[in-house]
């Protein structure tokens, strides 16, 4: 049983860390990359539809992002999206394909994405550390019961502190490594 719960909680933070590492690729860094466009939501005859699934998304050149749509009817409606979502990019639109292109930073501006990559960073540990609660409140309950001893349940509760703090360092590790990548100039 703990055995269990200790695969599952290994399971469900190695997810947590996926996840921040998604959210990382997400922060612009002074590079085009197709990952930008990921949080971007279009109002596609009345559903939200993420982007990527309404059009190709390329980086062409080093600092130059295209946005191909397969229909193009939708291409005022994507070009609309892009202009309100929050990634400060000004879309060019020449009627069949959208241009996006990505300014170089400003040191002001990258001390600002180091911030929000740090929040995104916090918000993955927070996830894991309450995996890490569920999990030792649950090993309690097996105590509590009677199912597991005293001893069993330490050395769970040791692995799982383990495992918790592997998986923050995964979380640390491209913290540094997103930090680095924005701080390049």
């Amino acid at each position: 049983m703990m055995e269990e719960l200790l695969e599952d909680a290994a399971e469900r933070m190695q997810k947590s860390v996926e996840a921040t590492r998604t959210e990382f690729g997400t922060v612009r860094t002074g590079r085009a990359s197709p990952q930008l466009l990921d949080r971007v939501e279009v109002d596609y005859y009345g559903a939200q539809t993420p982007l990527k699934q309404l059009a190709n998304i390329s980086a062409s050149e080093a600092r130059l992002l295209t946005v191909t749509p397969y229909d193009k009817g939708s291409i005022g409606a994507i070009e609309k999206a892009i202009i309100e979502s929050e990634i400060g990019l000004t879309p060019s639109n020449d009627g069949a394909l959208i241009r996006l292109s990505i300014p170089e930073l400003t040191e002001e501006r990258r001390k600002e994405l180091v911030k929000i990559v740090h929040g995104i960073a916090e918000e993955g540990k927070v996830a894991i550390r309450n995996i890490r609660r569920d999990v030792m409140h649950d090993l309690r309950e097996l105590k509590k019961e009677g199912e597991v001893g005293s001893d069993d349940e330490h050395r769970a509760e040791a692995e799982l502190q383990k495992l918790t703090d592997a998986r923050i360092g995964e979380v640390d590790a491209s913290l540094q490594g997103k930090e680095t990548e924005i701080l390049e100039v």
